[in-house]
């Protein structure tokens, strides 16, 4: 069901046979329009040749440039993770109205909060088998739908349930989302581009949380929700206008296929005779045995990338963004600031500026340096926050020590967030989807994306909690996991800038 036989025109089956060997879900797309026989032979690739050729000047004309192509693809396929941040970011301003309309309790409302979490980690489990027998644009219409699905049915809640569902269909949507984006970028960017374009997924995250932060001052909590459907609604027909990756092409035996769309994004007038057979002698490698046993991810290339890709994943979580993210404007409200909503919104254009600037010096400075630095200066901006938030339960709050704790925190807060877009929010989703070998994709990234949405959801339940126990306490937790974070990276993670995913995945053998 999952290959088509390369030689299938040659050995006299019928084109409708071969097709039956085709993925269960193979999505078309523009270019393949009179272009899908480009390269082969026979009586009826000859007759249409002329017509061919006018139609791949035409239609190709705008896609000449590396750049152009596999920027265009990635700014599509980052609809979803603008969904992704509208989702996290929508519980923030609309925690209060949500509570008063429907007449929730705090707790409640944190299981509205982090069922998101729960749904995420279905869609997680999911995401790798998905991934791997109906592509990645298959996958990301898949997840697409529940989200549409679940915004509809809060914005229509009358009650707890309907938010409850909502917020699951959400949230496996975007488990989904969150495994297939990062992959597909990485596999159709070139090396000198893929940390840029890869770290287009944290910035698209960044901007539908700043999203939700703005318009969440503005418009009631069920329009609200009702324009948290726009991103994946866009983002379903934009699909069809992008190529597959070729590396789950040439996996699933469609050489051709993988190489019309290497050629799409890399530009008819580009060279890819060394990329495409780099590509191919890898799934030929990988393929010799298909059949991975749990006993054998203990094996060193692929135990050293599955501890990689989980450590970071879960330590991204385990700092505690999620908590300050979700629950910004409560937070603000405890440092003693009188405009919180304001403050959280000026939280989230922070973040998408850092985040930008990441992405520009990604493939600059290189992944292994970023993140030192990001988490050498998320440890020390939370270690201001605890002392603040400690100092700041010693006075009075008409006290001016009490008002200069309160900024203290409020600028601790601000550089931790600033710290974390440095290189902690990018980085792991691209380095887990640069450092698994093709063979244990599907299953380790599944694994990688489950641990990281567990975590979430443990942070994101038991932020309420902790922050009304002691907010110093709290983040000094925080504080500890960003320093075991900043020695796990200077210890074990290694520098992927400048390197082919063949090359990153082979130096683990």
């Amino acid at each position: 069901m999952s290959f088509r036989e390369e030689s299938g025109s040659e050995d006299g089956r019928s084109s409708s046979a071969a097709d039956l060997k085709r993925p269960f879900l193979h999505t078309g797309s523009w270019y393949r329009m009179g272009v899908g026989g480009a390269g082969g032979s026979g009586p009826m690739g000859s007759r249409q040749s002329s017509l061919m050729d006018k139609m791949m000047m035409s239609s190709t004309a705008v896609i000449k440039e590396t750049a152009i192509s596999a920027f265009l693809c990635t700014m599509i396929v980052a609809l979803g993770p603008i969904q992704f941040g509208f989702t996290g970011g929508y519980s923030s301003p609309t925690q209060s109205d949500i509570i008063s309309d429907l007449g929730l309790s705090i707790s409640e409302f944190s299981i509205f909060g982090s069922l998101s979490n729960v749904g995420a980690m279905v869609g997680a489990i999911a995401s790798g088998q998905i991934s791997e027998y109906i592509g990645r644009k298959g996958s990301l219409m898949i997840a697409s739908i529940p989200n549409i699905i679940g915004w509809l049915a809060i914005s229509f809640a009358k009650d707890s349930s309907f938010l409850y569902m909502g917020r699951l269909l959400e949230g496996f949507g975007v488990g989904v989302i969150s495994y297939v984006v990062p992959v597909y970028i990485a596999e159709i960017a070139p090396q000198n581009m893929r940390g840029a374009l890869g770290s287009v997924n944290q910035l698209s995250v960044t901007i539908g949380i700043l999203l939700a932060y703005i318009l969440g001052m503005f418009v009631p909590w069920r329009v609200l929700a009702v324009i948290g459907i726009l991103p994946c609604t866009i983002l379903i027909p934009g699909l069809f206008f992008i190529p597959e990756s070729p590396r789950w092409l040439a996996k699933m035996g469609l050489l051709e296929d993988a190489e019309l769309s290497l050629q799409v994004l890399r530009g008819f007038e580009t060279d890819i005779t060394a990329e495409i057979n780099e590509i191919k002698r890898a799934v030929q490698s990988s393929s010799k045995r298909t059949t991975i046993r749990f006993a054998e991810l203990k094996l060193k290339r692929y135990r050293v990338p599955l501890t990689l890709g989980i450590g970071l994943l879960v330590l991204q979580q385990l700092s505690g963004i999620n908590a300050v993210l979700f629950y910004a404007s409560s937070i603000f409200k405890t440092a003693g600031l009188t405009d919180s909503d304001l403050a959280t919104c000026g939280l989230g254009a922070i973040q998408v500026v850092a985040t930008g600037i990441t992405t520009w010096l990604l493939d600059k400075a290189g992944r292994r340096i970023l993140l030192i630095i990001s988490t050498a200066g998320m440890s020390l901006s939370l270690l201001l926050v605890a002392v603040a938030f400690f100092m700041e339960g010693a006075y009075s709050e008409s006290s001016n020590l009490y008002h200069i704790m309160s900024i203290l925190s409020l600028v601790g807060l601000v550089a931790f967030v600033i710290s974390f877009s440095l290189g902690l929010g990018a980085i792991p989703w691209i380095i887990m989807s640069e450092i698994l070998p093709v063979n244990i994709k599907s299953l380790a990234g599944s694994v990688a994306t489950l641990a990281n949405w567990l975590t979430s959801f443990a942070i994101t339940m038991t932020a309420n909690l902790l922050l009304t126990w002691s907010s110093g306490g709290t983040f000094t937790f925080y504080m500890l996991v960003s320093i075991f974070s900043l020695v796990f990276v200077v210890l074990w993670v290694p520098e992927t800038k400048g390197r082919t995913l063949e090359e990153i995945q082979w130096s683990f053998r």
